[in-house]
C-alpha cells in the first residue's frame, strides 16, 4: 500500500473514532440526565460547576433563533455538506489539524441532531419534579424531528452586580458564563475555534480553491 493510501486509511479511521466515540458520550451524558434528573433540577459540582437539566428548541447553548422544523432541516443538511466535505479532504490528503476539527464539528451537529430526531419520539413529557422515561417508540412526547435538546452543563465562571450609576445595566446582576451547553456543542465550539486558531493556513487555502 502507498504511502498517500495508508495516510488516507488513517484519517478515515481517526474521523470514525472521533465520531463515534463523541457521539457516544453525548448521548451517554444526555440519557443519563434526562432519565435520573427532573427538567431544571442542578447538581452543584463545585462553585463554578454544576449539571443543571435544561431542555430546547433551539440553537447551540440553548438559543433559539428560528422554527424546529426548519433548525432540524438546517443542522440535517449542514451536517451531510459537511461529512461530504470530509471524504473529500481525506481523499486529497489535507492536514491533520485541519480534519479533525471538521470531524469535532460534524460529530457536535450529529450529536443533537439525534435529539431533534428522535427524543420526542421515545420519551415522555416529564415535568418537574417527574423524571422523564423511555416509551414504546412513536408514543413520545412529539413527533419526528421535533425533540427538544438535552443541555447540562453550566459554568457560571464568575457573577457580579454593575455599579449602579452605570447607564442601562448599573444594578443588574451578571454571570460569566451563563450558558447552559452539551457535548455535541462543546464538539461545535472547540472545533471552530481550533480552527481559527491553529488552521487559519489551511482555512485561507480552502477559500483560496473554492473562488478559483
Amino acid at each position: 500500500m502507498a504511502a498517500s493510501d495508508r495516510r488516507r486509511q488513517s484519517q478515515a479511521i481517526v474521523v470514525a473514532l472521533i465520531f463515534i466515540g463523541f457521539l457516544f458520550i453525548d448521548q451517554a451524558v444526555k440519557i443519563w440526565v434526562k432519565t435520573h434528573m427532573a427538567v431544571h433540577d442542578s447538581i452543584h459540582v463545585t462553585d463554578w460547576f454544576y449539571i443543571t437539566f435544561i431542555e430546547n428548541n433551539g440553537m447551540a447553548f440553548g438559543m433559539e433563533l428560528f422554527d424546529k422544523l426548519f433548525l432540524t432541516g438546517f443542522r440535517l443538511l449542514a451536517t451531510t455538506v459537511v461529512a461530504v466535505y470530509i471524504s473529500k479532504l481525506i481523499r486529497r490528503g489535507v492536514s491533520w489539524g485541519y480534519l479533525i476539527c471538521m470531524a469535532f464539528i460534524m460529530t457536535g451537529a450529529a450529536g443533537n441532531i439525534i435529539d431533534c430526531v428522535f427524543y420526542g419520539l421515545v420519551f415522555n413529557d416529564a415535568t418537574w419534579p417527574e423524571v422523564a422515561h423511555f416509551v414504546p417508540f412513536g408514543e413520545g412526547y412529539s413527533t419526528w424531528f421535533r425533540g427538544r435538546v438535552v443541555d447540562m452543563f453550566y459554568f457560571p465562571l464568575a457573577e457580579w452586580t454593575w455599579p449602579s450609576w452605570l447607564p442601562v445595566i448599573g444594578g443588574s446582576h451578571h454571570t460569566f458564563f451563563s450558558y447552559i451547553f452539551n457535548v455535541a456543542d462543546a464538539c461545535i465550539s472547540c472545533g471552530v475555534i481550533a480552527l481559527l486558531l491553529f488552521c487559519r493556513r489551511s482555512l485561507s487555502r480552502e477559500f483560496s480553491d473554492a473562488e478559483a
